[in-house]
């Protein structure tokens, strides 16, 4: 790899789109402040505007790498030794991170999270914060924790949460009452965020376990919310949203009945973005609970919700719905 050019506040935002896309990396030895408004101007010159969603996701890969070549350099006490660069060493701890030279989008990406784990996220159905790890999907989205919320429940004894995540599916759970929760994630950041999350709230009978899937026995109750779209992951947050070859949502339809006691029920929830952007159809998706034995005994929709009309794949998302379908074996 060649090693990166230098760059200062004299870098023309156009030049630098235009190194980048050649792979040249630039290594910013300047203001910091100076740096993100130089990012800022480069991401305004590679729009993501295609309606197409692969096309779409094509040039947001494209528009994440072009940006990611413009670096800041981490000391080994882990500051950037930049004029106005923040004290990003709690930060660059937190996730992970080490001395040496990184993609700016990532130290921001860093700083972001950071920010989100020290304030954390205020859920309505808790009454109270979940704080997100980086590499952690954060719940800002409040419409799948309100389903979960408000979901007939009765008579439940132990429930099963199927990719946990920062817990806040398993902690809605063991507030509405249910005595004992197993929460399952396959990732170790998620496992760990998990379990901050349910000690701070105080919630003793949710244990955080790491699994693929599911636990060993039976639940009363299996709630999953899987990622909703079909298709490759390529970061860990991508892992929330992407799932390759419908796997976690195909693993968790096939195993949900061996792991429900007598009676049991499973609640899927997902949206239908899939369906709207044509990566799935709702006929698919019928027919793949017919394959696991599951016959649909509800579903309860959250409301729509208003979307920027900026974003290309805005007409989709101001149409989506997030369901909670209650699943009977």
């Amino acid at each position: 790899m060649e090693p990166p050019i230098e760059a200062g506040a004299d870098l023309r935002p156009e030049v630098a789109v235009r190194l980048a896309s050649q792979g040249v990396r630039l290594l910013w030895r300047d203001d910091f402040v100076a740096a993100r408004r130089l990012l800022a101007a480069m991401g305004k010159r590679l729009p993501a505007r295609s309606p197409d969603f692969y096309r779409y996701r094509q040039s947001r890969r494209n528009r994440a790498r072009v940006l990611g070549m413009l670096l800041v350099e981490v000391g080994p006490d882990l500051r950037v030794d930049l004029p106005r660069a923040p004290d990003v060493r709690a930060a660059v701890r937190a996730a992970g991170g080490e001395p040496g030279l990184v993609p700016l989008t990532e130290l921001l990406g860093m700083l972001s999270a950071y920010e989100w784990r020290v304030k954390g996220v205020p859920v309505a159905a808790l009454g109270a914060r979940i704080h997100p790890h980086y590499g952690v999907f954060s719940p800002t989205r409040q419409d799948y924790v309100s389903l979960v919320a408000r979901a007939p429940l009765s008579g439940v004894r132990t429930a099963f949460d199927i990719g946990t995540g920062t817990g806040v599916l398993a902690a809605v759970l063991a507030r509405r009452g249910v005595p004992e929760v197993v929460a399952t994630d396959i990732a170790p950041a998620a496992v760990a965020c998990a379990r901050e999350n349910v000690r701070h709230l105080g919630l003793p009978q949710v244990r955080v376990v790491a699994a693929d899937l599911f636990p060993p026995g039976r639940a009363d109750l299996v709630v999953c919310n899987p990622p909703w779209l079909p298709g490759a992951a390529r970061s860990a947050l991508d892992a929330a949203v992407f799932d390759p070859g419908s796997r976690m949502l195909a693993g968790f339809l096939a195993g949900a009945a061996a792991h429900l006691t007598p009676g049991g029920e499973a609640w899927l929830v997902l949206s239908d973005l899939a369906e709207l952007v044509g990566l799935r159809t709702r006929a698919e998706l019928l027919t793949r609970f017919e394959a696991a034995g599951l016959t649909v005994a509800d579903r309860l929709d959250a409301p729509r919700r208003r979307h920027p009309g900026a974003d290309p794949l805005a007409k989709a998302r101001s149409q989506e719905v997030v369901s909670l379908w209650r699943l009977h074996p």
